[in-house]
């Protein structure tokens, strides 16, 4: 498929799942309440497409914190590219379509009594229930990296104060200094991808520290785009990136963060001026507690309604779930999101739930004018889980003209622009 009609294919079943027909909800009937966990790109999509089901249904979002700072984009802020207040968005035009926002951290779900419990007390009930948790950090997946040594080997893998520390570090990085970054086995939460994030400091790097280099010590054999991504490094920041992929010891196994250093599987150790550490990954710990991750820590679903596997009366959507081959992405959770609110309407008033089909595209900056990305467009079956549509999407093309990387650059800053619109604006 051509990268124009693969591009077309991609928007138009954009376009179909944006669409989602919801099944309205009768007047006259007592009003139905769905109650969402999680305001990210997977729980604010949900809301707002469940209060279109019908204005009357009773959408209650309860989420910690009054503002939300993409993970998409982050890696901009790093490289200088954008501003932390250009990623960051407020719920005030999501409560006034009509969702409840309940600013508090969900402590415990009750399956049995169909209750949320707040930390401050407040106990919210449910019809069906959307939990929409993201990621939680593996506190115990690498040995010497706890929550105190992320204040100095930051991960910056939840977007906010963590993007602001890894960037003033490299701020302070003397020129000459070693950024090294410890990639993660799969599967992992992206964005922020780890190979976009080293592309914007390695274009921070040329213009502000031209002599510093940057070692990726990856815990896989290959990723995502790398080809392309392997391009991008060679025209634009030759001799400065140096990747090792865990057969060629690229593993790290321990890191000392008062020493800023990282040890690999055969014993190397690397020092660094400044260290990424992106440790292993969970789904967020109300999915935990709620009885919705299995022993991966991660979240099976019905990959016709999203509906859990494990508990049912909830849906989960995003990052947390096992959704391969859909990858954990913020597009991905949005068009989950559409799926599980039509069918918890549909699940409310009996009736069948709609065929999803959802699509992503990641989109990475690797210089400025110059993006790559990945799309494909997904379906739920009954028998085989999901699905990628055969010769939905796939890559950039690799001998791609610089005219059509900046094009991808023009789309990926538009896909920003309207998918926080549709759920913030």
């Amino acid at each position: 498929m051509t990268g124009f009609s693969r591009r077309r294919f991609v928007a138009a079943a954009a376009g179909a799942s944006a669409t989602l027909a919801l099944p309205a909800i009768a007047y006259g009937q007592a009003a139905a309440r769905v109650v969402v966990i999680g305001g990210g790109f997977g729980g604010a999509t949900a809301a707002r497409y469940l209060k279109k089901a019908s204005p009357q249904l009773q959408v209650t979002l309860v989420e910690a914190n009054r503002r939300f700072v993409t993970c998409p984009y982050s890696n901009l802020v790093l490289g200088g590219w954008r501003k932390m207040d250009s990623i960051t968005f407020g719920y005030d035009k999501l409560a006034k379509s009509g969702v409840t926002v309940v600013h508090d951290t969900a402590t415990a779900v009750d399956p049995q009594k169909k209750q949320v419990r707040l930390s401050g007390g407040r106990v919210l009930p449910y019809d069906r229930l959307i939990v929409s948790p993201g990621i939680d950090i593996n506190w115990k997946g690498l040995p010497g990296y706890d929550e105190t040594a992320a204040e100095a080997m930051p991960h910056a893998w939840k977007a906010g104060a963590q993007t602001i520390l890894l960037r003033r570090q490299l701020e302070a990085m003397p020129d000459g200094g070693l950024f090294v970054m410890s990639a993660p086995a799969n599967p992992f939460r992206c964005p922020p991808g780890p190979y976009e994030r080293v592309s914007m400091i390695a274009s921070y790097f040329k213009q502000a520290k031209p002599r510093s280099k940057i070692l990726i010590l990856d815990a896989k054999e290959n990723f995502s785009k790398q080809g392309l991504f392997q391009d991008g490094w060679q025209k634009f920041y030759a001799g400065m990136i140096e990747w090792v992929p865990v057969g060629k010891d690229g593993k790290v196994v321990k890191v000392d963060a008062k020493a800023k250093t990282l040890e690999t599987e055969f014993g190397q150790v690397h020092k660094a001026a400044v260290a990424n550490v992106i440790p292993p990954q969970t789904a967020g710990a109300i999915a935990r507690s709620a009885g919705l991750a299995d022993a991966s820590g991660w979240c099976p679903i019905d990959a016709l309604t999203f509906e859990s596997k494990l508990v049912k009366g909830i849906h989960v959507v995003g990052d947390a779930t096992i959704a391969a081959p859909m990858p954990k992405s913020g597009f991905a959770a949005n068009s989950q999101g559409k799926v599980a609110a039509a069918a918890a309407a549909a699940m409310l008033l009996g009736r069948p739930t709609p065929a999803p089909a959802m699509v992503n595209t990641c989109y990475s900056h690797v210089a400025k004018d110059y993006a790559i990305s990945v799309a494909g467009v997904y379906r739920g079956t009954a028998d085989k889980g999901l699905i990628e549509v055969p010769d939905s999407g796939g890559v950039s093309p690799r001998q791609w003209e610089d005219e059509n990387r900046r094009l991808e650059s023009v789309y990926a800053d538009g896909w920003y622009t309207s998918i926080t619109a549709e759920m913030f604006g």
